[in-house]
């Protein structure tokens, strides 16, 4: 049996390893990041609050002065319902919950009343939120008739002994809570039908084709940092357009496109759920900076343009850490997002080039 020091060494030596290498590094038994990658962006300081509508790319030129105006109204109306809240001393997980409302009831996005259909011409709605301060979770998955999910996902948390709740139990555990029934056609919108009927005539070439994502509108999400320093994620989202039915993606799965945590880290992340699951996005973000001790702007960055890019695919993250800095790195050309300061400045970023790489 080695000696009480020798074990203190060994056990100094796993430390040190585990902060050079991410998990998916450390599986493959590969080098840690590579002496010549970029050095992440200085992200944005004090931040209190910031929402994404999704990854993708929307350069300029691509939308009217009306669709631009529509988007940034959006956000700029869930950063100010979330802000106003903070600044009246409420907890970050209600700055969360009621920005992604916003966000839910507006049909620009790719959530509740903007969602996608699915290929059974359905909307199946997912949303998880958690807060930092205690790790207490709430998810759905698969949801039908309930207008904002993500309130349905703080329920479960709530009134529930449970985590996660999925399709028809979930939406029975609404109508149960006092939650009103919404039908199916509260979510439909020309556009999205217009995607669906789209999608439909240009199936994938092959059956392990990614299916086709939309440009603009997709994911909502939110993180917040309120003043007693604690944080909190939200992400909603309909999903893929013409996804197989039952299909669920990174957003309802904690860990994977929502976590937080008072120590380290609130994240929201959007992009390619699949690759997002397997690569315990939100939580692996939290874990750099907790293991290897990175500031946010550089585990947010290693995770979104290393990490997910070697899975194949691609994404962004909005990751807002216990001082207020937030990170928003993408590996696709842009992503959709906003912010508001402790002073209630806000800043709302649509087009590639307004939000950086990191």
């Amino acid at each position: 049996m080695p000696s009480p020091k020798r074990s203190l060494l060994i056990s100094a030596g796993l430390v040190a390893l585990v902060a050079g290498l991410s998990g998916s590094q450390l599986a493959a038994g590969a080098a840690a990041v590579p002496a010549d990658a970029p050095a992440p962006g200085p992200g944005v300081r004090g931040v209190v609050l910031a929402v994404h509508g999704g990854a993708g790319s929307l350069p300029r030129g691509s939308l009217t002065p009306e669709q631009e105006k529509a988007y940034r109204d959006g956000l700029t109306k869930a950063l100010r319902t979330g802000y106003e809240l903070i600044k009246d001393g409420r907890p970050a997980l209600d700055a969360v919950e009621k920005a992604v409302n916003v966000l839910e009831d507006d049909p620009n996005f790719n959530a509740g009343k903007g969602a996608v259909f699915n290929t059974d011409a359905e909307h199946e709605l997912d949303a998880s939120i958690m807060n930092g301060k205690d790790r207490r979770s709430g998810a759905v998955a698969g949801v039908h008739h309930t207008k904002n999910p993500i309130s349905l996902a703080r329920m479960v948390m709530e009134k529930s002994p449970h985590v996660f709740m999925a399709g028809k139990g979930a939406d029975d555990f609404a109508l149960r809570n006092g939650v009103p029934f919404t039908p199916q056609d509260y979510f439909w919108t020309q556009r999205r039908w217009d995607q669906l009927m789209a999608a439909k005539d240009n199936p994938p070439a092959t059956a392990g084709a990614k299916p086709e994502r939309s440009e603009t509108g997709g994911t909502v999400g939110a993180v917040a940092l309120d003043g007693d320093r604690d944080i909190a994620a939200a992400t909603s989202t309909g999903g893929l357009t013409n996804k197989q039915v039952g299909r669920v993606g990174d957003s309802p799965v904690i860990g994977a496109g929502t976590y937080a945590d008072n120590r380290t880290v609130a994240v929201s992340c959007t992009g390619t759920g699949e690759v997002f699951i397997r690569g315990v996005a939100a939580h692996d973000i939290s874990a750099l900076m907790e293991y290897a001790r990175m500031p946010v702007t550089k585990a947010a960055a290693t995770v979104v343009n290393q990490k997910i890019t070697a899975l194949g695919a691609t994404g962004g993250a909005i990751a807002l850490d216990g001082r207020g800095t937030l990170a928003a790195p993408h590996s696709t050309k842009g992503i959709i997002n906003g912010y508001v300061t402790k002073d209630g400045e806000i800043k709302t970023r649509l087009y590639d080039d307004e939000t950086p790489p990191e």
